[in-house]
Formats: C-alpha cells, structure tokens, sequence
C-alpha cells in the first residue's frame, strides 16, 4: 500500500510516525551494593552455639492455640442462576429470525444476564447495514452507554483514525458492534456467561450485513466469534476461515483493542500492520466479484 501525505499525517495522529524506529536503549549504569557492617558483640556475651536449633512451642501450647482458634469460614461464592438450556436454544433460535428493527428493539429490551441491572441502554451497533467490514469489540464504555453508540469515546477516536488509515469511515461500507451491548460495570471486561448470552444479537448482526470480512478488536470479540478465549499477540496476522467463525460467512483477522493500544502505544505499530493485511485482504476479497 503506497502512502501519500493524507495517510502520513493520519499515521502521525496514531503515534505511528517514524514506524518501527528502534530506541537506543539508556547506557547499563552499574551500582555497588553496600556491604552491612556486622554488628559488634558486646565482649562479654556468651556465644551461640553452631548447632543449636532454633526454639520452639511447647507441644501442649500449640494444642491449646489450635482448638481454641476459631474455625475458618468456607470459601464459597453465592449460586449463579442457572439458565434452562432448552430456554436458551429457544432464545437463539428466536432471535435468529428477526429483522434489524425486531434485532434492535430486542436487544434494548433483553434482561438476559445482570449486564441490564446498571446500563442506562443497550448499545446494538452502528455504520452500514450491508457493510463489506465488520468490526467487533468488546463492549461499551460509560460513553457507549451514554450515547448509545459504541467506539465514542477516546478509543472510538483512535479507531476512526485508524480507519481513515486504510480509506474508510465510520458508517460507510463499515458496521461496528460489540461482543456484549450493555456496559459492564466499572468498565470491566465481559465474562464468558455474558458473552455466551448475547452471543446470539452477534450471530443475527453477521447474517443480517452478510460481510466480507470480520476483524475481532480484543480477546472478548475473540471469544464470541470464535468460541474460543485466544491470546492475541500470538493468532494475528492469519485470517481464521468462516467455517470457524460466528455466523460461518466471512473470514476473520485478529487484532487489538483501540483501548489497549491507548495504554501500550508501542503495539500500535503492530495494529498498523493488521490494518494493512485486512486491507490486502478485503481487495482480494472484492476482486473476486
């Protein structure tokens, strides 16, 4: 991909100009430890013995202390409600026959997990209902929430720069969504019951926009379009095939978190590089048509 002065100036509002500039690491400075000055004995005390063993409870003592403590308490969490799992499928199979507005209208309606006890609204999606590029994250953030749009915040600025990055914009051959559409408390990440249960909104999002190809920001969005909890740094660069992938329609890359990059600006770089490869791939994707 050729750069020109409109991707330069976009790359340098990501942090990413000069790419891959090696840093020159700071000279080793070396520190002598000071040696403890053994503390002098007066000259009359009595030396300790080499031998000696270091003195112990008297036997009955350590009894008395041990049935006199009391007992500890049991380490037990309170009973998860447990979904019927024929429930479950029913949901699935229901909401996989629903149009975008009845999509929409459920989701905002659902109280499926403890996710809608804190939420101010549901945040389904946003962009281009017949998009080419799907991009998946984990789930809103106290902005999402407030505007019920998810990626609005500080990491939703740095996604739109890095869209612009490879030519393309917020809602135009481009959808957004989430792993889970309700907020999680204290911004957390999403655990593997919420993802599992809002997996189906994901799954109809897919067959509804019909995408050319996925790219999963964060290990959530892994989760729930692979079924499977993938460390990142190791399954980037390879596109999974649909036969893996939710929905089994278009093929997936793997790539970080506008949030995590916030917070280790040196994987930038290698976020660029996905962006790159899903670029490449998405021309081959269109030549083929």
């Amino acid at each position: 991909m050729r750069m020109n002065a409109a991707r330069a100036a976009l790359l340098r509002e990501m942090g990413l100009t000069p790419l891959w500039r090696p840093r020159e690491a700071p000279p080793l400075q070396v520190r002598t430890a000071a040696v403890p000055q053994e503390k002098a004995k007066p000259a009359n005390a009595p030396e300790k013995p080499a031998n000696a063993a270091p003195r112990r409870a008297a036997p009955e003592l350590v009894r008395l202390v041990r049935e006199q403590a009391p007992a500890p308490a049991p380490q037990t969490a309170p009973a998860a409600p447990q979904a019927d799992a024929q429930e479950i499928a029913a949901r699935a199979a229901r909401i996989a026959q629903l149009d975008w507005d009845a999509l929409e209208a459920e989701i905002h309606a659902c109280r499926a997990c403890g996710l809608c006890k804190e939420r101010r609204q549901a945040v389904p999606g946003v962009g281009d209902r017949a998009a080419d590029w799907l991009f998946v994250g984990e789930g809103p953030g106290q902005a999402e929430d407030e505007r019920g749009e998810p990626f609005v915040g500080r990491s939703g600025q740095l996604l739109d720069k890095m869209l612009a990055a490879i030519g393309l914009r917020r809602g135009e051959d481009v959808y957004i969504a989430n792993a889970v559409k309700c907020r999680p408390p204290y911004n957390r990440t999403p655990e593997e019951g919420e993802i599992a249960l809002c997996r189906p909104f994901l799954a109809r999002q897919i067959a509804l926009i019909q995408p050319r190809l996925i790219v999963a920001l964060g290990r959530p969005a892994v989760l729930s379009l692979l079924g499977e909890n993938l460390p990142i740094r190791a399954n980037r660069k390879q596109f999974f095939p649909p036969a893996r992938v939710l929905g089994n329609i278009a093929p997936m890359l793997i790539s970080y978190h506008p949030s995590y990059l916030l917070r280790n600006e040196l994987e930038k770089a290698r976020a660029w590089e996905d962006l790159c490869l899903a670029a490449e791939r998405m021309a081959k994707e269109k030549g083929k048509h």
